[in-house]
């Protein structure tokens, strides 16, 4: 008979060889779902914007030129000021403009003496001639001096009124409002002999246009859309535009669409646009280059999803969805826009999709997730303002 003290190890390896073999047929633990933020997908509508690059020019530009020849004595304004129409910028010599003048008025009184006596003899001419104390022939001779000479007095007043628009163009005034340019032409020089010599430029700078340009394909995409009826164009002198500065500040006052290309750039396949911008404090120059945010319409029937949603890979953008099964089912997007901190999603969604959010670097495709309502504010630690929700409110 066995004792008992060697039964009981005998019955403990039994245990814990039967322990053993339960815990090799569970297996090993299963890891919980992650934790996803999702966004439900709303249709909506939403402004049409592309941002482009433009260039400033100036609303206006004149160029000051000497109209008469002569010497330049003077410039009356200061160099990068605001000027205003009509007034005066430069004075040429008048000395012998004035001369010309007097000049041209004493051959019209000379011409004026000659009519006079022409036409005294023409009234003689006529009132002897039905009498028979002169021929024909004196008749017919003293009425063409008696016109020959009312011609020379139009001709005389034509010289003297060209010889004082002459003098009147020895002050150079402004043709339009705006700012004065740097000085062409130094005074003693001789300008206008032969040519319109430039002696300035005044440019009108507020407001401003800015021209830019847009790809034929992108327009055409605009046209289709708009004849599916996804987009509505804005019309004539509607789109809007706001212009970013150099450095990186939004420009206060919004412009406005004004001029369409209507034909096509075949250097570059774009087509030129033109905008118009208030520019009242004179912060804008001409030749500037600015990024600008073009509202060409509205978008209809998209959805805003936040940019942390919404990834990237060589075929493109895409996001995930929860299905009502629990899994995650990747969706390819096209997202063609911003709006804030928004990406604005054209096409690969429906409405109702839990779009991926928060976690998304935890989920991957066909997986299970378990889905709660994204917070925007916990998202972004509380130090940041929320970003727009992906809803139609």
């Amino acid at each position: 008979m066995k004792s008992p003290f060697l039964r009981a190890p005998a019955l403990c390896l039994g245990l814990l060889a039967l322990t053993a073999c339960g815990k090799k047929e569970q297996g090993p633990p299963q890891m919980p779902p992650p934790e996803v933020g999702v966004v439900t997908a709303q249709p909506q509508s939403e402004p049409l914007t592309r941002d482009l690059v433009g260039r400033l020019s100036s609303f206006r530009s004149a160029d000051v030129r000497a109209r008469v020849a002569g010497v330049l004595l003077k410039r009356n304004y200061t160099e990068g000021t605001d000027v205003k129409k009509g007034q005066l910028l430069f004075q040429i010599d008048p000395a012998p403009l004035q001369a010309a003048l007097a000049a041209a008025q004493a051959a019209q009184a000379q011409a004026q003496a000659t009519y006079t006596n022409a036409k005294v003899n023409a009234q003689r001419s006529r009132d002897l001639a039905p009498k028979g104390y002169i021929s024909k022939s004196d008749l017919d001779n003293a009425l063409a001096t008696e016109r020959t000479a009312a011609a020379a007095v139009q001709a005389a007043r034509a010289n003297v009124q060209t010889a004082r628009i002459n003098l009147d163009y020895a002050s150079v005034t402004s043709p339009i409002d705006g700012r004065a340019g740097q000085q062409q032409v130094t005074e003693g020089a001789l300008v206008g002999n032969g040519t319109a010599t430039l002696l300035t430029t005044v440019d009108q700078i507020d407001p401003l246009y800015v021209n830019f340009t847009m790809s034929v394909a992108d327009m055409e995409q605009l046209r289709q859309a708009q004849t599916s009826g996804g987009v509505t164009l804005a019309g004539a002198n509607q789109a809007s535009v706001q212009v970013t500065l150099p450095d990186g500040s939004t420009y206060a006052e919004p412009g406005t669409l004004d001029f369409t290309g209507a034909t096509v750039d075949p250097s570059t396949g774009a087509m030129n646009l033109r905008a118009q911008i208030p520019n009242p404090g004179h912060s804008l120059l001409p030749g500037m280059y600015v990024t600008l945010k073009a509202k060409l319409g509205e978008q209809h029937k998209v959805f805003l999803i936040p940019q942390q949603g919404v990834l990237r890979d060589t075929v493109g953008a895409y996001v995930f969805v929860v299905g009502a099964d629990g899994k995650t089912k990747r969706h390819d997007v096209t997202a063609a826009s911003m709006s804030g901190s928004n990406w604005v999603i054209t096409s690969g969604l429906s409405a109702g999709d839990q779009v991926v959010v928060s976690g998304v670097q935890n989920v991957h495709e066909d997986g299970p997730a378990k889905a709660s309502p994204w917070q925007p504010q916990a998202a972004a630690g509380g130090t940041a303002p929320a970003a727009k929700p992906a809803s139609g409110k």
